[in-house]
């Protein structure tokens, strides 16, 4: 079965995926929760195929762990994965905000102030959710404003680990204003074309990740591997 959202047709099995891999990705499938092909078939009100489709490519992005005869369960994080994950993005955000710095496209950096203003509110609303859409948006802004859209996408394929640690860090500590004061930084860097200051300060931004982990780690060993 398809459905039509815009103009594109959207499949079934394309619409369970992507439910289910933004609960996961935003924690309302919490690490180590079991989940089964007839429970989601019945939420959905969809047959058990699109569901099976969805389980098996949701495990070869490493989100689900299946054990055949055991069950399906929400695979815990992989605090290797998302050290790899995180030095892999440091060392191509640091390289695309090198560029940014250097040359950029002033549409963007305009979307760029509008992202930090949606971050003051967000900021004063709590909403960690939309905090964290925010911060993605505001990197692939970046990305975008030097022309560099497929290297974001490679970015995007070894963060599904990465991307739980952090969700997780925004529900554990609500206190923002460190994070939306090195986006600002990164955002004045770009305006003013210092091109060294804006490699610090991504290179500032990206070693948060290291001290959240072993913070998150220890707070929720049960998330982790």
């Amino acid at each position: 079965m398809e459905y039509i959202i815009g103009t594109q047709a959207v499949s079934t099995r394309d619409i369970v995926y992507r439910s289910l891999k933004n609960q996961i990705l935003l924690l309302e499938l919490p690490p180590g929760t079991s989940i089964s092909e007839k429970e989601i078939s019945l939420k959905f009100n969809v047959s058990r195929t699109p569901v099976r489709e969805s389980f098996v490519r949701l495990a070869q992005e490493g989100l689900l762990d299946v054990y055949p005869q055991r069950g399906t369960v929400v695979s815990l994080i992989d605090s290797g994965l998302v050290e790899e994950a995180r030095f892999m993005r440091e060392h191509l955000e640091r390289a695309v905000m090198r560029e940014a710095c250097s040359s950029f496209q002033a549409k963007h950096l305009i979307d760029l102030k509008a992202n930090l203003d949606k971050q003051r509110l967000c900021i004063e609303d709590q909403d960690y959710k939309e905090m964290f859409m925010l911060d993605e948006e505001f990197h692939h802004l970046i990305f975008t404003g030097c022309s560099k859209k497929n290297t974001w996408e490679v970015v995007q394929q070894i963060k599904v680990h990465l991307n739980r640690s952090r969700m997780l860090k925004l529900t554990a500590d609500h206190n923002w204003e460190h994070l939306y004061q090195q986006h600002y930084c990164l955002y004045e860097a770009i305006q003013t074309h210092d091109v060294s200051q804006g490699d610090h300060m991504m290179q500032e931004h990206m070693a948060l990740t290291i001290a959240d982990q072993e913070m998150l780690m220890e707070k929720y060993p049960q998330y982790y591997k």
